[in-house]
């Protein structure tokens, strides 16, 4: 059995779809399933059910599938071994960055890994905060950049890259900034924003929670760009990270009301398990080189 096929079996049990495994591994949906036909056929048990939901385990599929992920870290540590002992650095570091991610600490890492470890490549993928937590913690990423409004998880172990704040922003003349704010009076108003698992999201559900309020309306977004011109579009009213909103009060496009949270933190992050790694090691390191500068 190969190694190959092994990934392709990791890959279709964690998506549940052969479509969505083949984007993952960049693989033909035809050579997928060739794979996942030639381990049924050495093992000589059915690995999945076929669904019209997609690939579910069957009981047989699930034992094996804690062994082969335990093959798979295995195969990865012989070959970060076989790096520590040639002495240089090479492979892939697949990262992942959120829109919060400073440029300039992101840039700086990626320089830095180019010029002293050249045999090394770098997979940046962006997404969400949620994204990237769920590719860490499943194995798609190494590593990457993502908000924290509160406690990171255990198993992560974890390096302050920056810091924010978040405030209620609404169109110029549109809510009257009495105080104390009337809360009531902004729940009739439409609230536009990401869904609760985005920062800004976890602070408009704490200020529902805090102010005992439920918006009428919620528009859905999940660029602040496009938020900021809503806002500014006199649509409603929504939440912004601190620099975005006060340079768009500057400008006079909308005017912040309220503080929504003080401290929302940019972290790098990857599985505390993996601490070892030489390319993660590698990347922290730079990253304090920048913190430091």
């Amino acid at each position: 059995m190969e190694i190959h096929q092994l990934k392709t079996f990791v890959a279709v049990a964690r998506e549940g779809s052969i479509t969505n495994a083949s984007d993952q591994l960049c693989l033909s949906q035809p050579a997928v399933s060739a794979h996942i036909k030639a381990m049924e056929e050495t093992l000589g048990i059915p690995l999945f059910e076929r669904t019209p939901r997609g690939m579910s385990l069957t009981p047989e599929g699930q034992r094996l599938l804690t062994k082969a992920e335990q093959t798979l870290n295995a195969h990865r540590e012989l070959l970060e071994e076989a790096s520590r002992i040639k002495g240089r650095l090479t492979g892939k570091l697949r990262l992942g960055a959120g829109g919060s991610t400073r440029s300039d600490a992101l840039g700086h890492l990626l320089t830095v890994l180019s010029e002293r470890y050249p045999e090394v490549d770098v997979e940046l993928q962006h997404g969400t905060s949620l994204e990237i937590l769920q590719g860490i913690r499943n194995g798609h990423l190494d590593a990457g950049f993502y908000n924290e409004a509160g406690t990171p998880g255990p198993e992560l172990a974890t390096l302050e890259i920056n810091q924010f704040g978040i405030y209620l922003a609404a169109p110029p003349g549109l809510v009257t900034t009495s105080t104390p704010l009337d809360w009531q009076a902004l729940a009739e108003l439409p609230w536009i924003g990401p869904t609760a698992n985005a920062c800004c999201g976890q602070a408009a559900e704490a200020l529902f929670k805090q102010h005992q309020i439920r918006p009428k309306r919620m528009i859905s977004i999940d660029r602040e760009s496009v938020t900021r011109t809503l806002i500014a579009g006199g649509v409603g009213i929504g939440l912004l990270h601190a620099e975005t909103a006060q340079e768009a009060e500057q400008c006079g496009e909308i005017e912040i009301i309220s503080e929504a949270q003080q401290t929302v933190q940019v972290l790098f992050a990857y599985l505390a398990g993996r601490a070892e790694n030489p390319l993660l090691s590698a990347a922290s390191s730079i990253l304090r080189e920048t913190l430091i500068e």
